[in-house]
């Protein structure tokens, strides 16, 4: 009998905290998952995903040698115009070439996003954080930095974004 009452308690106990924290989001890069937190520096900006709280952020990885990840980043940098203030975009590029990032940004008209460019390229701790070795991506993430979209293409935008 005192075994049984025993295991009635850790029965208990287990089904007691198995719900505890179910509604806070877990670090990870599933749509539902808070992101994971990084910070990145170049010249004179710092990009902070914890500094963006209570913000809208998009968060685009791309390099200039991908064409289909530097179209949607340029497509997604022009769209900023048109969203509404509290989204914020951060760009890192993986070209291990100052210069080559430079250019780009150049060409292509960016500007409305804070861009970065991370010169370990794929050999980053930022590369492999987000998982990137699958090809480039982008994130969407609410106010309190968890995903609500990945993959995001521009005229997806307003779908995610229509109540706010």
């Amino acid at each position: 009998m005192r075994h049984v009452r025993w295991i009635f308690v850790a029965v208990l106990l287990f089904s007691l905290t198995a719900f505890i924290d179910k509604d806070k989001p877990t670090t990870g890069l599933s749509v539902g998952n808070k992101a994971p937190d990084f910070s990145i520096e170049e010249h004179h900006m710092k990009a902070c995903l914890k500094a963006l709280k209570g913000n809208y952020v998009l968060l685009s990885f791309w390099a200039s040698y991908d064409a289909s990840a530097r179209v949607n980043n340029m497509l997604l940098d022009h769209a900023l115009n048109d969203l509404p203030r509290n989204v914020k975009m951060v760009s890192v590029s993986f070209d291990r070439y100052q210069s080559i990032f430079d250019e780009t940004l150049k060409q292509d008209r960016l500007g409305n996003a804070r861009y970065f460019v991370e010169p370990d390229g794929e050999a980053s701790n930022l590369f492999s954080l987000y998982h990137l070795d699958k090809g480039f991506k982008n994130y969407l993430l609410d106010e309190h930095g968890v995903i609500i979209a990945m993959n995001v293409r521009v005229e997806q935008l307003p779908n995610y974004l229509h109540n706010k």
